[in-house]
């Protein structure tokens, strides 16, 4: 059994606040009232990430002070330095998981005192977990009397605690827990098994969903692995109430799109990853899937292969699939879909849909309705190019979106790449002349050191968007998505042999072999795998932006450069006495909007005027996109923003870490009068 510890530092009822408006139905947006919650992930569970507030506006951001912090460091056996998770806060109270152990802590809102503190040492079940440190925060639920707190331990454990004490809840599951690798229709080692999860449980009327996740897929050990299903159980029990299998059995849907007999069940993966979205309304559950084994090696999983790379809307009660639309078919880029779809309510063709909204890594905003899965505008079927892998099957056509259009590049060209002067432009000429380059679906190839050097892909295996997701301000109809430009190679190569993958091409880098040595190649000095030009990006700037995406009519209504340029290109020699606007900086960040403004910090470190490292936290207007003011952060972001009114004061708090620095929340108020 493992370790259970618990510390309380107050009463039930000393971490209740009298007075304060009662939780609204799980599906709606938040009113605007003198105290408000965030009470799911992305506040609602239409993954909104909006909030109506308005005491933070564009006069008074940049008067935005930290009114307190609250840091990890000595949670967890080793500090954590990549601290994911978005708080929740109900009734004055903030619930989040934190430090390496992923411990769950219940915080006063106004102060970031310290309540209760819940840790579980799950041993070497941990240490072998493949998704570990402090994931991505806690669900809650309530019936109007019993508040319960859950969350994922890195161990694969669901665990519900009381809301109110932190102490785990005795008739769920098993003293409070559910063994996520039992009762998963596959065997499942307990200690060892490669199945995880950083995502929030999803909460939705009495059913508590679970996805799972796996290690990365580029050079896969074996074919097969776990099964990444998703599970439903009751939120009162701990139950198991349904199953969906991600990979389908034998006679389920979509087993037929498995063209090669006995592929489907050696397969593993296939995970929900991601956040979900839940229509409590129509009683969906949308869950983005990742791909089957493996990320960029499909030799093993012939044709389309569902539900890799696709959005399946299943029945909260049931888990019974009602639609699925899949983005991608038989995917090689590790397009897995990375965050929940935004639902919500838009004019079109005369009246209103309900629709949903879907960012991606590869930067298409695919716009369905939430019903049935229909495009609201077409997305037609485009023939594609197929690579020269050995063994490999590839489809002959792709979806593509005709609206929107794409948020960010999507190829890489001459005229994608670095152009700050002749110069650098001519070097990065020549290093893309050794690699296949084109647009999005560039199909992986063969690299060798002295031939080809594979194939290159922006928006790189990480994506334009990920896991942080986007936001939607319902009054404007607009989607406000984070993406990062960066480049990528997608060179298969020979498997060194059956200790490092089955497979027997994987994802490398031509010359390379685990453990081993850069071989000689050619081209004056460039090697393989090196995609910068004297240490500058090879793709030209910005390297990250913002955009507003007006779902009312399908087009980008502004872009804004988001994030100070690096100090290593503000201070290169090659740009030395040039002006180079803004380009913003890469990472794995998301905003949120509030009543006036969209909010977002920067990922990745840089120098201040003053001679200060560290990031902002930068507000624009949302209709325009212009910056209304930049506050100080001592650390990046890294953990999406969220805010709430608590006693007539609005707060904005994240979590930051990054670099030597431990992570932290950090809050930030305006000044009391």
């Amino acid at each position: 059994m493992p370790l259970t510890r618990r510390l309380m530092l107050s009463t039930s009822t000393s971490c209740l606040l009298a007075g304060l408006t009662p939780l609204r139905a799980q599906n709606a947006p938040r009113a605007a009232s003198p105290d408000t919650e965030w009470a799911n992930y992305a506040n609602d569970l239409a993954s909104t990430r909006y909030a109506p507030l308005d005491q933070i506006n564009a006069t008074n951001f940049n008067d935005l002070e930290v009114v307190w912090r609250f840091k990890t460091t000595s949670l967890g056996a080793r500090p954590e330095y990549y601290y994911q998770s978005t708080p929740l806060v109900l009734k004055g109270r903030l619930f989040v998981t934190a430090g390496s152990r992923r411990d769950v802590v219940c915080l006063d809102a106004a102060n970031g005192e310290l309540l209760w503190l819940y840790r579980i040492d799950e041993g070497e079940r941990a240490r072998h977990a493949p998704r570990q440190l402090s994931g991505r925060g806690v669900a809650y639920w309530s019936d109007g009397s019993e508040e319960r707190i859950l969350y994922v331990t890195p161990g694969y454990q669901l665990i519900a605690l009381d809301a109110a004490t932190g102490v785990p809840v005795k008739n769920f599951g098993v003293n409070g827990i559910v063994d996520l690798k039992k009762n998963n229709d596959q065997d499942l080692d307990l200690i060892t098994a490669d199945i995880g999860l950083h995502a929030t449980p999803l909460v939705a009327r009495d059913t508590v969903v679970v996805g799972a996740a796996h290690l990365a897929g580029n050079a896969p050990r074996h074919r097969g692995g776990p099964k990444g299903y998703v599970r439903g159980f009751d939120v009162r029990t701990g139950r198991r109430k349904w199953i969906f299998h991600t990979i389908p059995l034998k006679g389920e849907f979509g087993y037929e799109t498995w063209l090669r007999e006995g592929e489907a069940e050696q397969a593993g993966n296939a995970g929900c990853w991601a956040q979900m979205s839940a229509d409590i309304e129509l009683g969906l559950i949308y869950l983005p899937i990742e791909l089957p084994t493996g990320d960029s090696n499909g030799m093993y999983r012939a044709g389309p292969a569902l539900f890799g790379e696709s959005l399946v809307a299943v029945d909260i009660e049931t888990g019974k699939r009602r639609w699925h639309y899949q983005t991608i078919h038989h995917g090689l880029w590790d397009r897995d879909l990375p965050c929940a779809p935004i639902l919500c309510d838009i004019p079109h063709n005369g009246r209103v849909v309900k629709a949903l909204a879907l960012p991606t890594k590869q930067c298409f905003l695919y716009v369905l309705n939430r019903e049935t899965g229909v495009p609201i505008w077409p997305i037609p079927e485009v023939r594609v190019e197929a690579g020269n892998v050995p063994g490999e099957w590839y489809s002959p056509t792709q979806p593509v979106p005709t609206k929107p259009p794409p948020y960010d590049v999507q190829e890489v060209s001459p005229v994608t790449i670095i152009d700050f002067t002749p110069e650098l432009h001519a070097q990065g000429l020549q290093l893309i002349s050794h690699y296949k380059t084109g647009g999005i679906f560039t199909p992986p190839t063969l690299g060798t050191v002295d031939g080809s050097w594979g194939s290159l892909m922006t928006l790189a295996t990480q994506g334009g968007t990920n896991w942080p997701g986007a936001c939607y301000d319902p009054e404007t109809h607009t989607v406000f998505a984070f993406s990062q430009n960066t480049v990528t190679t997608m060179s298969i190569v020979p498997s060194p042999g059956p200790s490092i993958s089955e497979f027997e091409y994987v994802r490398g880098i031509p010359g390379i072999a685990p453990g081993g040595p850069v071989q000689p190649g050619s081209g004056g000095g460039l090697r393989p795998g090196v995609l910068t030009v004297q240490g500058l990006p090879l793709m030209k700037p910005p390297y990250g932006r913002i955009s507003a995406i007006d779902l009312s009519k399908g087009d980008i209504v502004w872009q804004v450069a988001h994030g100070e340029t690096p100090d290593e290109i503000r201070n290169h020699p090659a740009l030395k006495g040039l002006k180079i606007p803004r380009t913003g900086r890469p990472g794995l960040i998301g905003p949120m909007c509030t009543k006036s403004l969209v909010i977002c910090g920067e990922s990745g470190f840089f120098t201040t005027p003053s001679g200060v490292r560290g990031a902002m936290l930068r507000g624009y207007d949302k209709r325009t996109g212009e910056e209304k003011g930049a506050v100080y952060m001592p650390a990046p972001q890294t953990g999406s923003p969220m805010t709430y009114m608590l006693n007539g004061r609005q707060y904005i708090v994240l979590a930051i870490g990054g670099g030597n620095y431990p992570a932290e929340l950090i809050a930030f108020a305006l000044p009391r009068a």
